[in-house]
């Protein structure tokens, strides 16, 4: 016997890797002795472990206190459930120490006696009760396994202190929720969001004080979330308080282990099968944040019994789709200040079925409320292939703004960010975003609420603000002028395109009402012209000397230069352009050293002047969105991205080429292989 687990140990202690981190290692391990048990089972068989590892650990932590007896402790009784309530740490009886489970690993009976300490630990903590699986003693969980899966877990390396090894368990909770969904496919997706998904979502609100509420919160990620985001920022995580519903009883249970491994008191996550809508948990509940993912489209919400509802301030939602519904209950539930961010299935953007259109109408323009809208990229969730969008609302977006002015007046505009091209495959059907695509939306996001936007005459989208418009017939002819240039202009674009000269960029032939300049850079307002011949009249210089003092007008520096001297003397122009940027680049440093915006985000230190980049993001007015008859999707507002022109064809085809021959001669020598084998086949 004694042999057998020492065996045991070998196969399952996971040493120190340098290439894979801990909850790699544990995933890879624990996902061999899984067998032919289904994920969405096993997931309650290995987190249910996990959690029972971290409320030993705490408990043994303190234990060990209590028996020492000293200072504040003397005379205290290691075994008085009333000492652990005051610290807040469940009280674990002995038969449900780890300890005593991981002695007893090898025993046929362990899948018994786990059950038993699961029942012992809601018998003696209120907070538990309902919550712990009992699924050990299962006849497809065969004994060995779980012995070795015991091991496994009580392997973790966790050093003694209770805030460790609730980091480093709560670590391995959260990354083990990930794999299992990945594991289960659309089935997982019922429980978690993903986690680039919360990130951005946290990220973009920053909910340092106050109430945060999700009314559909799965196993509890954006909560978990919220709470890193506090303590990243120096915050108390009695900053936040939460409140959640769960209409899955499973995935509730998650939620409740996963917040108690992350010390998040979780008395007002609640749960009831009838949902959020025919039984609201927090009807009297106003959160200063809402952040939520619920499931699209639903057609079975009970829609037809809530026709009268109150919350349905801005219209009866449809019957058939509980899109509307999800935002008019967040909205109900948001504090006068309140702030909410949630994903929604793209058509949301667009539907005007069944009432649809007039609901998103009254939400623009009566109730105000849409702050930022944000197109997903395809594939970042597990358990759909809808197109999804990000709504950020806000209950007080004009002057009185929230938390002492912190943010703009925004009630005029509308924010849309379209954020398709984002993201990284991780495997064949699943995208993420990385930290550099949170951080490039969130910043985008906080510059146009922090601060004032900067002065016309920036690079605009389709309709940043009313009256800056760029005409479709200024934009086709500098579409033209960008195929047709000349010898000049193409020389010096090679030197200027894709940030070439101080990191700065530039766009070619960029159309800023009534003109279209030849090189500009937004950045540092600095406009470039290049003047053939046919500039040398006296007409034609007196409209140069116009057109050089309206841009000087707007703030933008011009520089001209004839044709023949960017061909004969590129490096004096070069010099002359590099020479206007350099003070504009000392001045551009000293900003970004400025004081922290109130909003003390990250990133926020920056204060950067918000611009629209085309393609990517746009300010619109509320007259402008009422143009489009109400329609909020961001690739109607944004534009098309500026074309620098890095595309090589000669190198590109040269390439293609290349490719195409090599796969010539390997579908040659395939044929010949068939033809071979054919060959030998004797009828």
């Amino acid at each position: 016997m004694m042999k057998d687990k020492q065996d045991a140990h070998k196969t399952t202690k996971t040493a120190p890797s340098k290439t894979e981190p801990l909850e790699k290692q544990l995933w890879k391990a624990a996902d061999k002795l899984r067998k032919n048990i289904d994920a969405a089972e096993y997931k309650h068989i290995v987190l249910g472990l996990i959690f029972l590892k971290y409320i030993s650990d705490s408990f043994e932590q303190h234990f060990t206190k209590l028996q020492a007896g000293e200072g504040e402790y003397a005379g205290a009784d290691p075994e008085d459930k009333d000492e652990y309530a005051a610290e807040n740490v469940f009280f674990v009886p002995q038969d449900a120490r780890w300890s005593y489970l991981q002695s007893n690993a090898r025993q046929p009976e362990i899948g018994k006696l786990v059950d038993a300490a699961m029942d012992a630990l809601e018998a003696e903590n209120a907070p538990l009760k309902g919550v712990l699986p009992k699924v050990f003693a299962r006849d497809n969980l065969d004994p060995a396994s779980l012995g070795q899966l015991i091991d496994l877990v009580g392997n973790i390396a966790l050093g003694d202190a209770k805030s460790r090894s609730a980091d480093v368990l709560g670590h391995v909770f959260e990354y083990f929720l990930g794999e299992f969904a990945l594991a289960e496919g659309k089935q997982g997706g019922q429980f978690y969001t993903p986690r680039s998904v919360v990130e951005l979502l946290v990220e973009m609100l920053e909910p340092y004080q106050g109430r945060v509420f999700d009314p559909c919160c799965g196993s509890g990620g954006m909560f978990v979330q919220s709470e890193k985001f506090v303590a990243d920022h120096q915050g108390r995580a009695n900053d936040i308080s939460i409140y959640g519903q769960e209409s899955n009883q499973t995935t509730w249970r998650l939620a409740k282990m996963n917040l108690a491994i992350r010390g998040i008191e979780a008395s007002q996550v609640k749960w009831n099968n009838e949902g959020s809508f025919l039984n609201d948990a927090h009807k009297d509940v106003k959160a200063d944040y809402i952040i939520a993912n619920p499931p699209f489209n639903v057609s079975d919400w009970s829609g037809e019994l809530l026709r009268t509802d109150g919350r349905w301030q801005y219209g009866v939602p449809p019957a058939g789709n509980a899109n509307f519904a999800w935002l008019q209950h967040f909205i109900y539930h948001l504090s006068p200040t309140g702030q909410a961010g949630v994903v929604l299935a793209k058509g949301a953007l667009t539907s005007k079925t069944s009432g649809e259109g007039e609901i998103r109408k009254a939400l623009i323009e009566q109730g105000n409320v849409i702050d930022c809208i944000v197109n997903l990229p395809a594939k970042l969730f597990l358990n759909t292939q809808i197109p999804a969008a990000l709504w950020f609302m806000s209950r007080n977006r004009g002057s009185n703004n929230q938390s002492n002015g912190k943010f703009r007046n925004r009630s005029n505009e509308i924010l849309f960010i379209d954020a398709r091209n984002l993201g990284h495959l991780i495997n064949r059907r699943t995208k993420e975003l990385s930290h550099e695509d949170i951080k490039q939306i969130t910043d985008t996001y906080h510059n146009w609420r922090n601060n004032i936007p900067s002065p016309s005459g920036r690079g605009q989208g389709e309709g940043s603000s009313e009256g800056n418009k760029l005409p479709e017939k200024l934009l086709e002819n500098a579409r033209k002028l960008r195929k047709n240039q000349t010898d000049a202009e193409a020389l010096l674009w090679s030197l200027l395109r894709s940030c070439q000269l101080n990191d700065c960029k530039f766009r070619r032939q960029h159309p800023i009402e009534p003109y279209i300049l030849d090189f500009y850079c937004h950045e540092e307002k600095l406009a470039i012209e290049l003047d053939g011949g046919q500039h040398n009249t006296e007409s034609a210089i007196a409209n140069d000397h116009k057109r050089t003092e309206y841009l000087k007008s707007q703030g933008i520096t011009v520089l001209r230069f004839w044709n023949n001297d960017v061909l004969q003397n590129t490096e004096s122009v070069l010099q002359q352009i590099y020479s206007t940027l350099t003070p504009a680049l000392s001045q551009r440093e000293r900003e970004s050293k400025a004081e922290p915006s109130p909003a003390g985000g990250r990133g926020q230190g920056e204060r950067n002047a918000y611009q629209d980049i085309p393609g990517f993001c746009a300010s619109v007015s509320l007259a402008r969105v009422k143009e489009l008859d109400y329609v909020l999707t961001p690739g109607r507002y944004v534009g098309l991205p500026d074309d620098e022109d890095d595309f090589n064809f000669a190198e590109r085809f040269n390439a293609l080429k290349a490719e195409f021959e090599a796969q010539l001669v390997e579908e040659e020598k395939l044929n010949k292989a068939i033809a071979d084998n054919l060959a030998r086949v004797k009828l």
